[in-house]
């Protein structure tokens, strides 16, 4: 008798439970068009990328980071100073690199500025050309944030510097003034898109920072987003994410704090005075308890009219000892103390209303009461809430027109990051929505649907028809994980009952014997002196003969191991009782 791959394959499927041969016969015909399907599955239309051009527009600063870049951005060399209450000083040792993204690249040759250390800070400006003053101007600011590695606590915002004399960029920190601060912030439950102008108070001429009262979300992906700040002459402004308007407002009325103050205030020299009423309403002090009121009176009080019912079975208890519990056979009275079968619930009282002694039961008591107080009544004495008079505000002023921002004669990114390879790219400043809006179609709108076909691309496909248990698993759809499962369940099951594994899953122990047999049979024909077999069949013969010691080793331990636990448990239980 010769053997061949046919017969390896039926004594595998006669593990996995008595499958049929003509399905092991399948199986082996399948295997012939496996390459076919395998390249049928690889074969996914590639996904065209468009080629990096530098823009034509023009603008008082637009940044692609093409060559040259490095003579534009300097990186600071301050240490970042945290205050005079702390000795603490952070030095920024944050490092950047231009270059084309590594996750999800959209355009090719397309290059940006590029976060490399993380958990670090950063600091790196660049000066504008000549500074860009705002008022009575629309104030456009756009870039593009990719954050290749996500963010779980860092910030990805710009910075446009107020233009002065001691504007240096060895020494951008997070001390130098700034005009403008916009972009996302995340960390912790904190993420949001930050808009922050500084305001300066035409009376004092010091500087506030006014913050956006409800930002909106950041969107924390890989792929790159483009966030896009408007602010008009008319003080209006809006935010928009890739494009889409995700936030509007007025600066007048949406930051804190507000641009203007008010114009009256609480007087600080005003005091309550000490006869003022604020208690609206009092205990009614002419009520009095009644004299039948019991305030000792208990909540609960025993139900004198409730019988005992006529199934109540008195002389039962409620637990008896466990009429299949045995003494294990390594018990030793002497070691082990008497032996004691452990108690079960008694079936009986499952039949009644109850076991044993019976006690009448509670019911709220109807005199109950509780502890007496007066009623409440209006206060005839009641002034109201009291409030500080008003007077004015001798720091009151109005400015009309807060979107003529003082002029700006730099950008600068200074962050503190966990995440690296946070790029940044195709920087817009400047007054046309126009041009802003052009820019962003000759780049990140080209970029933005390459790279969600990526990201899409990358992402596990659903496996519809993924079977829900071992039971649903079908041989010929996946032999080797259908035997895999099959063993596992089975060494499972038997750990904790040898028997209920061999009741649940026969198919493995039946499978275990059968290929014993045949291995046995086809050393039998070997040693007959048939024709000598090819180099296949005898690996073949070699990993049935494994596979068969495999799974009866498996479950000899299997079955041991359940037994050896299962005596253990008897005897450690009975002893606690004992």
């Amino acid at each position: 008798m010769r053997f061949n791959v046919a017969a390896a394959a039926a004594s595998a499927a006669l593990l996995a439970g008595g499958v049929s041969a003509d399905d092991s016969q399948k199986v082996l015909k399948d295997e012939s068009s496996s390459s076919t399907v395998a390249e049928a599955a690889t074969s996914v239309s590639p996904v065209e990328v468009p080629t990096f051009t530098p823009t034509k527009l023009k603008a008082p600063f637009l940044e692609q980071f093409t060559d040259g870049w490095d003579a534009r951005w300097k990186p600071s060399h301050a240490k970042k100073e945290t205050g005079p209450d702390t000795e603490e000083e952070w030095a920024y040792v944050g490092e950047w690199s231009v270059e084309e993204p590594v996750v999800f690249k959209g355009m090719e040759g397309d290059k940006g500025l590029v976060v490399k250390k993380a958990a670090a800070h950063h600091a790196i400006s660049a000066k504008f050309p000549k500074e860009i003053d705002p008022k009575g101007k629309d104030l456009v600011v756009q870039y593009e944030v990719k954050l290749q590695n996500g963010l779980e606590c860092g910030g990805a915002y710009l910075k446009l510097l107020r233009e002065n004399k001691a504007l240096h960029q060895d020494e951008f920190s997070n001390t130098t003034p700034y005009v403008i601060m916009f972009g996302p912030d995340k960390c912790g439950h904190t993420n949001k898109v930050h808009f922050i102008f500084n305001h300066k108070n035409p009376k004092t001429g010091e500087y506030e920072e006014k913050h956006l009262s409800s930002p909106p979300t950041a969107k924390i992906v890989k792929t790159t987003e483009l966030y896009t700040l408007i602010v008009h002459p008319n003080n209006t402004f809006l935010i928009q994410q890739d494009g889409e308007t995700v936030k509007e407002g007025s600066l007048l009325e949406d930051f804190v704090p507000s641009v203007n103050p008010d114009k009256e205030i609480d007087d600080p020299n005003d005091t309550k005075p000490e006869d003022w009423v604020d208690q609206a309403r009092i205990p009614d002090p002419d009520a009095k308890k009644p004299e039948d009121w019991d305030e000792d009176a208990p909540y609960e009080i025993v139900d004198e009219e409730a019988t005992m019912p006529e199934d109540w079975l008195v002389d039962e208890p409620q637990t008896i000892p466990d009429p299949e519990a045995q003494k294990p056979e390594d018990w030793d009275d002497e070691e082990d103390g008497d032996w004691i079968a452990p108690t079960v619930p008694n079936p009986k009282c499952f039949e009644v209303s109850g076991c044993g002694p019976w006690t009448k039961p509670m019911k709220k008591n109807p005199d109950y009461k509780g502890i007496w107080s007066a009623p409440l009544i209006d206060n005839p004495d009641y002034k109201g809430p009291w409030a500080p008079r008003k007077i004015a505000n001798p720091d009151y002023y109005e400015d009309k027109t807060p979107a003529n921002f003082e002029p700006m004669g730099a950008i600068g990114f200074e962050i503190w990051t966990m995440q690296n390879n946070i790029l940044f790219d195709n920087i817009y400043i400047g007054h046309s929505v126009e041009d802003a809006k052009a820019l962003a179609d000759e780049t990140f709108f080209k970029k933005h649907p390459v790279e969600e076909k990526l990201e899409e691309a990358e992402k596990p496909k659903p496996e519809d028809n993924k079977p829900s248990s071992p039971s649903d698993l079908k041989f010929t759809e996946d032999p080797v994980t259908y035997i895999k499962e099959k063993v596992d369940l089975f060494v499972t099951i038997a750990k904790k009952d040898p028997v209920e594994a061999i009741k649940f899953v026969p198919e493995v122990a039946g499978g275990a014997a059968a290929l014993l047999v045949t291995f046995i049979a086809i050393l039998a024909s070997l040693v007959s002196g048939g024709s000598s077999p090819a180099p296949a069949v005898k690996k073949a013969a070699k990993d049935v003969k494994e596979k068969a010691k495999d799974v009866k080793d498996k479950a000899a331990e299997a079955v041991a191991t359940g037994t050896e636990k299962a005596k253990e448990a008897t005897k450690r239980n009975t002893r606690n009782q004992s």
